[in-house]
């Protein structure tokens, strides 16, 4: 993907480093070292720089004595807060969604739960298809707070680590749970996709627990 040109260095150093977080370029408990990150994405210290310290800013990396930037990891009773919260936000985007979301919407959500059906043996283009499917609730819900709480959240979920996509199965019943919350959704029970919405992340904890225990 070409880089947005209307983003400034910084901006676009931060984009970088992001979008390399999440395809696991870089892994909780990882140091960072400006030199090395910005010779890794091709871009000068400067803007690095400035991008780390919004990650920082962001909870996504601390400062250690003698060491420098590390990416945090998480401990299990901050994976549980940080669901709890996906929870509280993903229900009310599904029920919101169910209520202001267009036809189309849900027939793009559709799409992509077939594409990331057929990504099973894809981990990670899995991974990439699932973040937007629940970007897309999140927009099809037509609120802009709600929408700026979510990214708070999603930046955080990049310190979960590795996707447990690696598990054929996993897709399998991740694909079903978002085709619960479709069928909800077009069905205008808002109440019924909140529900599905739930159960789905209840179930993507209980995967990062038992990844834990491994």
């Amino acid at each position: 993907m070409a880089p947005d040109t209307s983003l400034s260095s910084g901006e676009t150093a931060y984009a970088s480093l992001i979008a390399a977080l999440r395809n696991g370029d870089f892994a909780p408990g990882d140091r960072l070292r400006e030199e090395d990150v910005a010779k890794r994405l091709d871009l000068s210290r400067t803007p690095v720089r400035e991008a780390l310290r919004r990650l920082e800013t962001a909870g996504v990396i601390e400062h250690r004595p003698r060491i420098g930037a590390v990416i945090r990891k998480l401990s299990q009773a901050e994976i549980v807060e940080l669901y709890e919260m996906r929870i509280v936000l993903e229900r009310t985007a599904a029920r919101m969604a169910a209520q202001h979301g267009s036809e189309a919407e849900f027939d793009a959500l559709e799409e992509m739960n077939a594409r990331l059906e057929a990504a099973r043996q894809t981990p990670t283009l899995g991974a990439a298809i699932n973040q937007d499917f629940h970007a897309a609730l999140y927009r099809a819900a037509r609120n802009r707070f709600l929408l700026s709480s979510a990214d708070a959240i999603n930046t955080a979920l990049i310190l979960l680590g590795p996707t447990t996509y690696h598990d054929p199965e996993r897709v399998r019943i991740v694909v079903m749970q978002h085709a619960d919350v479709i069928t909800a959704l077009r069905q205008r029970d808002g109440d019924m996709a909140a529900s599905a919405a739930e159960a789905h992340l209840q179930t993507s904890l209980r995967y990062r627990l038992k990844g834990l225990s491994s």
